[in-house]
């Protein structure tokens, strides 16, 4: 939706040996018993440590649903992949909140009409005045003529997977 502004979803990026380090500290600190494997309640206290939320039950559904029967939790080859999924999802909604801001210059808390003009005459000068209204109409869901974060955020997701 926004490729000229967002640019493409960024690739995957390498982790740092110390963010890897640190997430494998983690993980060996909540495997307490050492059995090479982090239960449902011991995944839920790592994100805990390296995110500051609890997951929720989905989540932790979604993760205990995924791993190896025989061994009841999540590996730390698992545990590593998931984490690094999560941080670069981390990321990019900050890039995304980012961009917003940079839309938003009155610091309202929403977008109009007219801060999409104002940034797409920056960003993409030659743009036609309708393709920007179009887009403002796209991300604007409810059609109440303010583009919140949340619709950004959504015009921006969905932008990518077309």
């Amino acid at each position: 939706m926004f490729p000229s502004v967002a640019g493409a979803r960024p690739q995957a990026r390498e982790t740092s040996a110390s963010e890897r380090r640190k997430w494998v500290e983690v993980f060996k600190a909540c495997d307490e018993d050492s059995k090479g494997h982090l239960s449902r309640e011991d995944f839920k206290v790592a994100i805990v440590m390296l995110f500051g939320y609890k997951p929720s039950k989905i989540e932790a559904d979604s993760v205990m649903s995924s791993v190896n029967p025989n061994t009841s939790g999540v590996s730390l080859e698992g545990f590593l992949d998931i984490v690094k999924r999560k941080k670069e999802a981390q990321l990019y909604r900050n890039e995304i909140r980012h961009i917003f801001t940079a839309f938003d210059v009155h610091y309202r808390g929403f977008l109009t009409l007219e801060d999409f003009k104002r940034a797409f005459s920056r960003v993409a000068p030659k743009l036609p005045e309708r393709t920007v209204l179009e887009v403002f109409r796209e991300a604007d869901q409810d059609s109440d003529g303010h583009v919140s974060f949340r619709d950004f955020e959504y015009a921006m997701n969905y932008g990518q997977a077309k």
